[in-house]
C-alpha cells in the first residue's frame, strides 16, 4: 500500500512516502508547507497523487494549530483522492524511534505531553520516568535538568530521537477510515474554550 505519512504537531512537521513498509523518501519543514514537501516527495517517487492510496497522520498532542493544520491537510487530501486515513498518536510515532523510551514533547506554558501508558500534559518535574529511562522529543531536550534530576537519560539536543519522523506514523497506521472522521487528541483546553 502506498501510504502518504506526515506530522505537524511540533514546530518540525515531518512528511514521508511509504509504499509496504519501504520508506520512498522523508522530508521535514514548518507545517504551513505540508502540501509542498508532499508533493516534492510524490514527485520525486516518479508517482502523482492519484497513485497515493491511503494517509497516516498525526493526530497530537502538540501545538493545537499545527494539529489543526495536519488534520485538515489529511481531510482535504482524503476528499480530493477519494483515500481513507488512519490517525496515530504523535507521542506514539515519537517513541517508535527508539523502543522502550519515554516520548515528551514540549507542551509550552511550562508543561509537557508525555504518555507512560496513557497520554497526559504535566510540569516536567511530574514526569516519573523509570530509572535510566531513555526520554526523547522537544519536551525532553528543552527539560533535560527537570528529567535528569528523575533519573532519565535524554540523549543530546541534536539527536534524531527527539524528532518526529512520519514513517513511524506510516509503520503504526491501522484502522484506516474516511479522512474527515478523524479526531485529534487535545490533553488541554484550547485558550479559547478557557472560562475565566
Amino acid at each position: 500500500m502506498l501510504v502518504l505519512a506526515f506530522d505537524t504537531a511540533t514546530p518540525e512537521a515531518s512528511v514521508a512516502l511509504v509504499s509496504d513498509g519501504q520508506v520512498l523518501g522523508e522530508r521535514s519543514g514548518r507545517a504551513a508547507a505540508l502540501l509542498a514537501l508532499a508533493d516534492e516527495l510524490v514527485r520525486e517517487a516518479g508517482l502523482t497523487p492519484s497513485a497515493l492510496e491511503a494517509l497516516a497522520v498525526g493526530i497530537g498532542p502538540g501545538s493545537f494549530t499545527g494539529v489543526r493544520v495536519g488534520l485538515a491537510a489529511a481531510r482535504g487530501l482524503g476528499l480530493a483522492l477519494g483515500i481513507p486515513a488512519a490517525g496515530v498518536s504523535s507521542l506514539a510515532a515519537l517513541a517508535a524511534a527508539a523502543p522502550g523510551a519515554l516520548p515528551v514533547i514540549d507542551a509550552r506554558r511550562g508543561e509537557v505531553f508525555v504518555d507512560g501508558g496513557e497520554p497526559r500534559v504535566c510540569l516536567p518535574q511530574d514526569v516519573r520516568p523509570a530509572p535510566e529511562q531513555l526520554c526523547v522529543g522537544d519536551g525532553a531536550s528543552r527539560y533535560r535538568a527537570e528529567l535528569e534530576a528523575a533519573g532519565a537519560v535524554v540523549p543530546p539536543d541534536e539527536s534524531e530521537l527527539h524528532r518526529i519522523r512520519a514513517r513511524f506514523h506510516a509503520q503504526l497506521a491501522a484502522d484506516f477510515g474516511p479522512a474527515d472522521e478523524l479526531e485529534p487528541l487535545y490533553l488541554r483546553i484550547p485558550d479559547v474554550d478557557r472560562v475565566a
